[in-house]
């Protein structure tokens, strides 16, 4: 059985959480934290750590005694009540309810962060599938959730035809004109929580640099392949692009050619420390290393459950529409 920790965290907000879980913040959760609003607080999940029960964050006890003891039980609700810190075992009245919870935060989060990637065939959802579902599910947890999440939508635009992934295996650099010298190239991946779902493709390989020079003149250049199924997004959601080079910053924006969202600068720099793609106002100011890891274990997890999509009854619609879909990706 598990077992939960309720504490005080300040400013008013109460926390319950798997013991021995890391703190959940609805503020700012990592990548693969399902987070669903809920009355009087928020509840979350750790998609990697495969959690069943959830943590919780309390901003208004008394209306979130409407249903801490569906997802807890009816201990955990009256120590809420009585404010009380203290560590008590999680017996769920109805864990029918926590598990259509879970599924729901699931497909919040699909809808944010799926990694859709002509690069690694991870194919993207059907949107009006998923949404679709999240319409059934929030019905279906109607007693506990607090209207629709707000999450970011995936940018909306009538779907273009990609190429497969084999035809970006070797993107770095596919741009050198002739008479030019290339004396710098490179790719990576990027920071997802810098740019709106179904702009860029998820893959640690999408985003692709090179510094030339011809005619007295050093030119960097980056290309990132554009999201599977990306039409014309609205010119505010244009990503841009921050170099680190060796004499500074460089920003400039990114322009949709074809599949590719492109853009280029000319500069003194000999070297090219980093390639930051984001969409300004979108995400954390600054552009961050951290999270390399936990989205290549997300990819994996995701490859997995499409693997699995005719065996698992479990998965979302859109997920195994789209495990269907993969064999024409």
């Amino acid at each position: 059985m598990s077992t939960v920790l309720l504490r005080e965290d300040g400013d008013g907000l109460w926390t319950i959480g798997p013991t021995g879980a890391p703190a959940f913040s609805a503020a700012a959760p990592p990548l693969d934290t399902m987070v669903l609003e809920v009355v009087g607080g928020h509840l979350g999940w750790s998609l990697l750590a495969g959690e069943a029960v959830p943590a919780a964050v309390l901003h208004d006890l008394d209306e979130a005694q409407e249903w801490l003891w569906a997802m807890y039980g009816e201990r955990v609700a009256l120590a809420v009540a009585d404010r009380q810190a203290v560590e008590l075992p999680a017996e769920p009245a109805l864990p029918a309810l926590v598990a259509q919870a879970r599924r729901l935060a699931y497909a919040h989060w699909a809808a944010r962060w799926w990694p859709a990637s002509t690069i690694d065939g991870i194919p993207a959802l059907d949107q009006r599938l998923l949404h679709t579902e999240i319409a059934t599910l929030t019905e279906a947890c109607e007693s506990i959730v607090n209207g629709a999440d707000a999450d970011l939508e995936p940018v909306q635009a009538a779907p273009v035809t990609l190429g497969r992934a084999e035809d970006y295996a070797l993107a770095a650099g596919s741009g050198a004109r002739h008479g030019e010298l290339v004396f710098g190239r490179g790719s990576g991946g990027w920071d997802w929580r810098r740019c709106p779902p179904g702009l860029v493709d998820a893959s640690e390989h999408a985003v692709s640099w090179e510094l030339t020079r011809a005619e007295g003149t050093t030119h960097v250049r980056v290309r990132a392949v554009a999201a599977p199924q990306l039409g014309a997004p609205p010119a505010h959601l244009h990503p841009r692009v921050l170099l680190d080079t060796s004499v500074g910053a460089i920003d400039t924006e990114l322009h949709l050619v074809g599949d590719t969202w492109q853009g280029s600068a000319s500069t003194s720099a000999e070297a090219v420390a980093g390639v930051h793609v984001y969409v300004p106002g979108v995400g954390p100011d600054m552009p961050s290393r951290a999270g390399h890891d936990e989205r290549e274990r997300i990819r994996d997890l995701v490859a997995a459950r499409l693997r699995r999509a005719t065996t698992d009854d479990s998965l979302l619609l859109a997920e195994i529409a789209a495990a269907a879909s993969d064999s024409d990706f």
